[in-house]
């Protein structure tokens, strides 16, 4: 079994720079990332083969009340996701920011494993080049702030995107929701408040976990979701804090730079 993408538009780059990004990601290999086993530009037809992952998106059982994973299971996630990432900024060929990360494009397969997919759409970093200017990618509530202010865009941007994701992950809803009151309704800020105000225990009001490990992810989040790209860790310091081998420290107010100006 496998999965077959048509690409319509998804690409801008000439056909030989795009078959050499290709065949770079071809060699390319990661637990935690969707598996490129062929692809066919033949004209009109740009299609990718990627493995089948059985079980579909992270979006499909995080925000379905009948499918949610525990709280076990969902760090184990985050900690597949974050190895996927990391691997992408510090170990492959070429460093690869991927510029969408979001529950939709983190896929899981038969054993329940979390792999990054849609990498090969990416932005590929020269070795030399530690960031780029391009137009914005990526999807609205997960894009960080300096796309929008035509700022150098640097792996720190995917940070972000994480930190997004993971506060998703913990609360198990998505990152806007309208339909609920105007202040639970942008998911970073509500987080915060709770963080700040003691109230830890209501983003996970129907599990019984432990105060001090929702905080502790709390905490990862919203260092992840700084406006200020340089106060964001990477995601190697991601990592040891998700396992717990070092300590977090407070954050301050992911939009305190903004009530600064």
């Amino acid at each position: 079994m496998v999965a077959v993408k048509r690409l319509e538009k998804e690409f801008a780059q000439g056909e030989i720079e795009f078959q050499t990004e290709l065949k770079t990601i071809g060699k390319m290999y990661h637990k935690n990332l969707v598996r490129l086993l062929g692809y066919c530009l033949d004209g009109d037809h740009k299609l990718l083969v990627f493995e089948y992952m059985s079980n579909g998106s992270l979006a499909d059982i995080l925000f379905n009340k009948e499918k949610q994973p525990s709280w076990e299971e969902r760090m184990e996630i985050t900690r597949d996701i974050s190895r996927g990432i990391l691997y992408l900024h510090e170990e492959c060929v070429t460093q690869i920011i991927h510029c969408d990360i979001k529950p939709q494009n983190i896929l899981m397969d038969g054993n329940w494993c979390a792999k990054i997919s849609d990498f090969w759409l990416a932005k590929h970093l020269k070795q030399d080049q530690t960031n780029t200017y391009t137009g914005i990618r990526g999807t609205k509530g997960y894009v960080a702030p300096e796309w929008y202010q035509k700022q150098a865009i640097t792996v720190k941007a995917d940070v972000y995107s994480f930190g997004v994701m993971l506060l998703e992950i913990i609360c198990c809803r998505k990152c806007v929701d309208w339909s609920r009151n105007e202040d639970e309704a942008i998911l970073e800020e509500w987080v915060y408040d709770c963080y700040a105000t003691g109230k830890i225990g209501s983003l996970v009001e129907d599990e019984m976990v432990e105060e001090r490990k929702v905080e502790r992810m709390v905490k990862i989040g919203i260092w992840c979701v700084q406006y200020d790209p340089s106060l964001r860790p990477t995601m190697k310091k991601v990592l040891l804090m998700l396992e717990g081998t070092v300590d977090i420290p407070i954050p301050p107010n992911p939009s305190s730079f903004l009530s600064s100006i």
